[in-house]
């Protein structure tokens, strides 16, 4: 590594220096701070060295100055009046580790493998970020339509702020990318995003995936574990289809967000987290209040700011634009030389409702490039339901098509014409966690 060592005393900046050559490491020293951020200015460093007290100087006051200076350099505070708290303010200051005087050549070697430990872990978390990219199509976030012109304005305001904010809106408009894009613009960025599904599970199930639980809690605990609420720690926890919440955890939730204090399952010791809320539903949570199935206080916490994505079928003025967009990501995901759509095709596109939103129009698009033989998509290559009018087939029972397509179609038209879930599950014959599975399954 390329080491910069920061320390007023030249003779232990002597001995650290052979230590770190004698490991086939480079080392450049400074004596004070303003040296250092000099040498900061024109170099680049895998780690640096920073004693605490450096004459007049304060170690500690010079953390910041050189972040600001190399972000998300490693930098290892040495000082021989090492205490727990002045340990916890480094590191709340942005040091990676702590190493107290005196030290042995040994305990250098391990700190600075936990450094190139954490250096692969970055460079595989980025590595894992790049393949997610080039799997899921970059957000296009360019509107002329005014509703979500408005929307997308509201959110990022809201933003950088800590405030919850409520995303509504039909299933498959965007609510969850739109969650994803206010914590990118958020001061929590580089912090954990976490999405809970709340339809997916059973009370019991969901209220441990969220708070965690100990060993022996219910059947099947064999051991500790910690919840989503853990794992957002510093971050973001998104509450997708919040509508959904069973009435035994809203009071629970209520708390987190009114005092951020909660309990793992099995467990009376109170936690206390560090996380902002966003939520999202297709539910109209108001009506849920008249009905006594939710709570209108935890409602009041939810919705500091409330934004409703307008369905794709009002966006006419985006949708030839998502339509090129999404066309160039699955041309260029399946090196396809694809330029566009027939004139059949497009016209479909143009003149279709759309009832499963941007989801559906990405899925149909994908479809499309992925059938495609030539250097345009062509009608035939699209689902069937785009057409001008649905085959015979798939229109009726008993006609050329599985029972997987006949129930996604049946599915796909009872959603479209039912304003909520739960009554698309009532009309299905089905409960609500049957259903979100469903749609997860036919990307509804």
């Amino acid at each position: 590594m390329n080491v910069l060592l920061i320390d007023d005393d030249s003779n232990l900046r002597k001995s650290i220096r052979l230590a770190l050559e004698t490991m086939k490491h480079q080392v450049t020293e400074a004596r004070d701070g303003a040296q250092a951020q000099e040498l900061l200015a024109h170099g680049l460093y895998d780690v640096a060295f920073l004693d605490l007290r450096l004459g007049h100087e304060k170690g500690l006051d010079l953390l910041l100055p050189l972040l600001r200076l190399a972000p998300g350099l490693p930098i290892v505070v040495i000082t021989a009046y090492a205490t727990i708290d002045i340990a916890v303010e480094a590191m709340r200051r942005g040091a990676v580790d702590f190493l107290p005087k005196p030290f042995t050549p040994d305990e250098i070697r391990i700190v600075l493998d936990r450094v190139a430990r954490l250096r692969r872990l970055q460079s595989h978390v980025e590595d894992l970020e790049e393949r997610v990219r080039s799997v899921v199509p970059e957000v296009d976030l360019e509107t002329q339509d005014p509703a979500m012109r408005q929307a997308l304005d509201i959110a990022f305001r809201a933003a950088p702020t800590q405030a919850t904010i409520l995303v509504r809106g039909e299933s498959g408009t965007g609510k969850g990318v739109l969650a994803r894009a206010i914590h990118a613009r958020s001061q929590r960025s580089s912090a954990p995003f976490i999405t809970i599904h709340c339809p997916s599970l059973s009370a019991e199930l969901l209220e441990s995936e969220l708070f965690g639980h100990v060993r022996g809690a219910f059947t099947g605990a064999v051991q500790d574990t910690f919840g989503k609420v853990a794992a957002a720690e510093g971050g973001t926890l998104f509450l997708d289809e919040i509508g959904d919440l069973p009435s035994a955890l809203q009071p629970k939730l209520l708390r987190l967000l009114q005092d951020r204090q909660y309990e793992r399952v099995g467990e009376t010791k109170t936690r206390v987290c560090d996380v902002r809320i966003l939520a999202a539903t297709n539910r109209d949570l108001q009506a849920f209040v008249a009905a006594g199935t939710f709570r209108e206080d935890l409602l009041y916490r939810l919705n500091m700011f409330e934004i409703v994505l307008p369905p794709l079928r009002q966006r006419r003025a985006d949708l030839e634009a998502l339509i090129d967009h999404l066309l160039r990501f699955f041309a260029r995901q399946n090196g396809k030389g694809i330029s566009g759509f027939t004139a059949e095709a497009r016209a479909a596109l143009l003149r279709h409702p759309w009832p499963g939103n941007v989801r559906e129009l990405r899925n149909a698009i994908e479809r499309g490039v992925i059938l495609a033989t030539g250097s345009e998509v062509g009608l035939s290559e699209l689902p069937a339901q785009i057409g001008e009018t649905l085959p015979l087939a798939v229109m009726q029972v008993g006609g050329a098509v599985t029972l997987e397509e006949l129930e996604a179609e049946h599915v796909r038209r009872v959603l479209a014409k039912t304003p909520i879930l739960e009554d698309a599950a009532s009309v299905l014959g089905i409960d609500t966690s049957t259903l979100y599975r469903k749609r997860k399954r036919y990307g509804l």
